[in-house]
Protein backbone atom coordinates (compact mmCIF):
# COMPACT_ATOMS: atom_id res chain seq x y z
CA UNK A 1 0.00 0.00 0.00
CA UNK A 2 1.06 3.37 -0.63
CA UNK A 3 2.50 5.93 1.69
CA UNK A 4 -0.98 9.27 2.34
CA UNK A 5 0.97 12.51 0.82
CA UNK A 6 1.46 14.94 3.01
CA UNK A 7 -1.68 17.71 2.55
CA UNK A 8 1.07 20.44 2.60
CA UNK A 9 4.74 20.53 1.18
CA UNK A 10 7.30 20.37 4.10
CA UNK A 11 9.02 23.20 2.75
CA UNK A 12 12.14 24.59 5.12
CA UNK A 13 14.18 26.78 3.07
CA UNK A 14 12.25 28.70 0.26
CA UNK A 15 15.00 29.55 -3.26
CA UNK A 16 13.11 31.39 -5.45
CA UNK A 17 9.52 32.15 -5.70
CA UNK A 18 7.03 33.35 -8.73
CA UNK A 19 5.20 36.17 -6.58
CA UNK A 20 3.72 36.89 -10.28
CA UNK A 21 2.40 33.93 -11.12
CA UNK A 22 -0.56 34.05 -8.86
CA UNK A 23 -1.59 37.50 -10.13
CA UNK A 24 -1.37 36.40 -13.36
CA UNK A 25 -2.94 33.06 -13.59
CA UNK A 26 -5.79 30.87 -11.95
CA UNK A 27 -3.99 28.14 -9.57
CA UNK A 28 -5.81 24.77 -10.58
CA UNK A 29 -3.89 22.23 -9.07
CA UNK A 30 -0.45 22.22 -7.41
CA UNK A 31 2.14 19.64 -7.65
CA UNK A 32 5.76 18.68 -5.79
CA UNK A 33 8.50 18.12 -8.22
CA UNK A 34 12.11 16.91 -7.80
CA UNK A 35 14.74 18.65 -10.06
CA UNK A 36 17.59 16.64 -11.91
CA UNK A 37 20.33 19.47 -10.60
CA UNK A 38 24.40 19.06 -11.36
CA UNK A 39 26.14 19.40 -8.73
CA UNK A 40 26.89 22.98 -8.59
CA UNK A 41 23.85 23.90 -9.09
CA UNK A 42 22.65 22.74 -6.08
CA UNK A 43 25.42 24.54 -4.07
CA UNK A 44 24.14 28.07 -5.86
CA UNK A 45 20.74 27.04 -5.00
CA UNK A 46 22.13 26.44 -1.41
CA UNK A 47 23.66 30.16 -1.55
CA UNK A 48 20.27 31.43 -2.58
CA UNK A 49 20.92 32.10 -5.88
CA UNK A 50 17.96 31.30 -8.68
CA UNK A 51 15.13 32.84 -10.48
CA UNK A 52 12.19 31.17 -11.97
CA UNK A 53 10.54 34.65 -12.70
CA UNK A 54 9.98 33.89 -16.19
CA UNK A 55 10.03 30.46 -16.42
CA UNK A 56 7.92 27.41 -17.19
CA UNK A 57 7.40 23.54 -17.95
CA UNK A 58 6.53 21.54 -20.67
CA UNK A 59 5.75 17.99 -21.00
CA UNK A 60 7.41 16.45 -23.97
CA UNK A 61 6.46 12.42 -24.38
CA UNK A 62 6.21 11.17 -21.03
CA UNK A 63 8.43 13.46 -19.25
CA UNK A 64 8.09 17.20 -18.05
CA UNK A 65 11.24 19.97 -18.52
CA UNK A 66 11.88 23.36 -16.75
CA UNK A 67 12.00 25.94 -19.00
CA UNK A 68 13.82 29.56 -19.51
CA UNK A 69 15.03 29.40 -15.55
CA UNK A 70 18.06 30.76 -13.96
CA UNK A 71 20.52 29.53 -11.50
CA UNK A 72 23.72 31.37 -12.10
CA UNK A 73 27.05 30.07 -11.83
CA UNK A 74 28.37 28.65 -8.38
CA UNK A 75 30.80 31.16 -7.36
CA UNK A 76 33.71 28.41 -5.86
CA UNK A 77 32.77 26.62 -9.25
CA UNK A 78 35.76 25.81 -11.61
CA UNK A 79 35.63 24.77 -15.33
CA UNK A 80 32.75 22.15 -14.94
CA UNK A 81 30.51 24.61 -13.49
CA UNK A 82 26.77 24.16 -15.37
CA UNK A 83 25.27 26.69 -17.46
CA UNK A 84 22.92 28.93 -16.25
CA UNK A 85 19.65 28.75 -18.37
CA UNK A 86 19.76 24.73 -19.12
CA UNK A 87 16.61 23.49 -19.55
CA UNK A 88 16.02 20.87 -16.79
CA UNK A 89 13.68 17.62 -16.04
CA UNK A 90 11.04 17.54 -13.41
CA UNK A 91 10.99 14.09 -11.48
CA UNK A 92 7.09 12.91 -11.36
CA UNK A 93 5.03 10.15 -10.85
CA UNK A 94 3.48 8.71 -14.14
CA UNK A 95 -0.03 9.55 -13.17
CA UNK A 96 1.09 13.03 -12.37
CA UNK A 97 2.87 13.58 -15.82
CA UNK A 98 -0.64 11.87 -17.28
CA UNK A 99 -3.02 14.54 -16.09
CA UNK A 100 -0.74 17.62 -16.53
CA UNK A 101 -0.04 16.70 -20.40
CA UNK A 102 -4.31 16.17 -20.50
CA UNK A 103 -4.78 19.49 -19.00
CA UNK A 104 -2.59 21.87 -20.91
CA UNK A 105 -3.17 19.47 -24.32
CA UNK A 106 -7.06 19.82 -23.99
CA UNK A 107 -7.75 22.93 -21.26
CA UNK A 108 -5.56 25.30 -22.49
CA UNK A 109 -3.49 25.21 -19.12
CA UNK A 110 0.26 26.54 -18.58
CA UNK A 111 2.28 24.75 -16.10
CA UNK A 112 3.96 27.33 -13.91
CA UNK A 113 6.25 27.01 -11.48
CA UNK A 114 5.65 28.71 -8.20
CA UNK A 115 9.02 28.07 -6.11
CA UNK A 116 11.78 26.27 -5.68
CA UNK A 117 12.73 25.05 -1.78
CA UNK A 118 14.84 22.39 0.07
CA UNK A 119 12.61 20.04 2.01
CA UNK A 120 13.63 18.12 5.39
CA UNK A 121 16.10 15.70 4.16
CA UNK A 122 17.37 18.09 2.26
CA UNK A 123 16.25 17.80 -1.37
CA UNK A 124 15.91 20.41 -3.49
CA UNK A 125 11.91 20.75 -5.10
CA UNK A 126 9.84 22.45 -7.17
CA UNK A 127 6.21 23.29 -6.52
CA UNK A 128 4.46 23.21 -10.17
CA UNK A 129 1.14 24.77 -10.55
CA UNK A 130 -1.44 23.76 -13.49
CA UNK A 131 -2.76 27.28 -14.16
CA UNK A 132 -4.65 29.16 -16.50
CA UNK A 133 -4.39 32.93 -17.68
CA UNK A 134 -6.20 35.51 -16.12
CA UNK A 135 -7.79 38.89 -18.30
CA UNK A 136 -6.38 42.17 -17.67
CA UNK A 137 -10.71 42.37 -15.77
CA UNK A 138 -9.71 39.44 -13.08
CA UNK A 139 -6.60 41.39 -12.75
CA UNK A 140 -8.42 44.46 -11.50
CA UNK A 141 -10.93 42.14 -9.51
CA UNK A 142 -8.05 40.49 -7.55
CA UNK A 143 -6.40 43.96 -6.57
CA UNK A 144 -9.90 45.41 -5.63
CA UNK A 145 -10.80 42.18 -3.55
CA UNK A 146 -7.15 42.58 -1.55
CA UNK A 147 -7.35 46.31 -1.39
CA UNK A 148 -10.78 45.25 0.55
CA UNK A 149 -9.22 42.36 2.60
CA UNK A 150 -6.83 44.77 3.74
CA UNK A 151 -8.86 47.79 4.88
CA UNK A 152 -11.23 45.18 6.64
CA UNK A 153 -8.51 44.55 8.79
CA UNK A 154 -7.85 47.70 9.48
CA UNK A 155 -11.44 48.46 10.37
CA UNK A 156 -11.27 45.43 12.78
CA UNK A 157 -7.93 46.39 14.19
CA UNK A 158 -9.19 50.27 14.95
CA UNK A 159 -13.13 48.81 16.12
CA UNK A 160 -11.44 45.76 18.23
Amino acid sequence: MARPRPATFDKKKIVAENRRARFDYFIEDVFEAGIALQGTEVKALRAGEGNIAESYAEVKGNQVFLVNSNIPEYSHGNRENHEPKRVRKLLLHEREIEKMHSAVSRKGMTLVPLMIYFNSTGRAKIELALAKGKQNHDKRDTIKDRDWKRDQQRIMKAHG
